[in-house]
């Protein structure tokens, strides 16, 4: 069956699905395979669950002429069926990656834009070969504007999530150190994230650009761009941003914004915003309106009040790019009492045990800040200082951690595969 003939059967459908659990009526379901399930083997249960049609990938399944669609891949399918949606739809698009930021940036770039157009974003993460097709396959004839944010841990995946989606406009938020074991290094993860650029290049679209970032500049010399610094000689001139600990910006004619953000590490991702705002005409009180009433979530830099402490929640995930960042803006904080709770970074391969204790050198003269690693590569790089205390796992952690202190700010920092938000429980 064609491409064309596919998407009149989607048309038919209310909504689309890749999990049985979730089966909704009237909907198209994918059967897709991983390493440990065939979706295929669930084709009949969905059609009883309700779903409309099904695209499944082996012939043994193939039960119903009426209701299955039987192809050589179903995920080739799906990212062609998302394609051919979106140049049906042909909406302008806004896609993001970057190292770190991606899903702040995109909720606020998406609260912006909103005030003026009807926008829909990627939900949650869903940002890689999967989520990506589903975030298009969202989208509508009432869409405006398509916000796609694009996730890769290694080479040539921004290129095809780019080549499905067909952004007309791309901002990267950051090249930093994560995901290094599968880009082969920091050098990699430019490589890797760049190839939003290379798209945008090739296709004559825009991107938009901090200044302020040198590899940013480099790595856009050739391309249509729309841009934002501290300086005169862009777009959008920031004038100031402070973070104490919420992130405080001042744009355009001196219009202020007091953010729900911590950390001057969340600064861009509200510029970015900003500069995507104006550059599509939203007016400067809509933008400072959207951005002052996004609160994150999902122990994204997420400012708690507990037992007269501020908890700085920001476990979701980390990478030594953005563990650096978050230090460097406990360290300016003003407070007489500080801790750090810091947990693994995951994914980083072979410079995994070195990049660990590069964050540990650098707490080392932070004597004023209580320092609690817990994660084996932590462990594996322990030194004896009075600050900083070791732990190889968290249940040993939990077991000795004693400290009822009061009135301080707590930094909560580490991989998702932690889970430090358990940290609260403790506190």
């Amino acid at each position: 069956m064609k491409i064309e003939e596919i998407y009149q059967c989607f048309l038919q459908c209310e909504s689309i699905s890749t999990d049985t659990r979730k089966i909704e009526s009237n909907s198209l379901f994918v059967a897709l395979k991983g390493d440990n399930f065939d979706a295929n083997t669930f084709a009949q249960e969905a059609l009883n669950k309700g779903a409309l049609f099904v695209i499944i990938d082996n012939k043994n399944y193939y039960s119903d002429q009426d209701k299955m669609i039987l192809v050589n891949d179903s995920l080739k399918t799906l990212q062609d069926l998302a394609n051919y949606h979106r140049n049906q739809l042909g909406l302008p698009i806004v896609a993001l990656t970057g190292s770190n930021g991606k899903t702040t940036t995109k909720e606020l770039i998406n609260c912006v834009l909103s005030k003026k157009y009807n926008t829909k974003a990627t939900i949650g993460n869903l940002n890689n070969h999967i989520g990506v097709p589903l975030t298009l396959l969202s989208f509508d004839e009432n869409t405006d504007i398509g916000i796609v944010e694009m996730g890769a841990n290694h080479q040539k995946e921004i290129e095809l999530l780019c080549n499905i989606a067909e952004p007309d406009f791309g901002y990267i938020t950051n090249f930093g150190k994560a995901h290094l074991e599968g880009f082969g290094g920091f050098e990699g993860v430019i490589k890797g994230k760049s190839e939003l650029y290379t798209y945008l290049q090739e296709n004559h679209k825009t991107a938009f650009v901090n200044l302020d970032d040198p590899i940013q500049v480099e790595k856009t010399k050739a391309l249509n761009k729309y841009t934002f610094s501290s300086s005169d000689n862009s777009d959008i001139k920031i004038n100031s941003t402070i973070a104490n600990p919420l992130v405080k910006v001042d744009f355009s004619n001196n219009t202020t914004i007091q953010s729900h953000l911590i950390g001057i590490y969340n600064a861009n991702n509200i510029n970015a915003a900003i500069t995507i705002g104006k550059y599509f005409n939203i007016e400067d009180i809509d933008i400072k309106n959207a951005i002052e009433n996004y609160i994150p979530s999902n122990n994204r830099s997420q400012l708690i009040e507990k037992n007269g402490n501020h908890i700085i929640l920001d476990a979701y995930n980390a990478n030594p790019s953005s563990m650096n960042a978050a230090l460097t803006n406990l360290i300016q904080l003003e407070s007489t009492q500080k801790i750090a709770v810091l947990g693994d970074m995951f994914e980083l391969g072979s410079e995994s045990i070195e990049e660990h204790k590069k964050i540990i050198e650098s707490l080392k003269k932070e004597e004023n800040i209580n320092v609690y690693f817990i994660g084996k590569d932590f462990y594996h790089n322990k030194v004896s200082q009075k600050h900083l205390f070791f732990f190889e796992t968290f249940d040993n952690f939990s077991k000795e951690y004693q400290n009822k202190i009061q009135n301080a700010t707590i930094l909560i920092k580490g991989s998702r595969g932690m889970a430090l938000e358990r940290t609260l429980e403790l506190l």
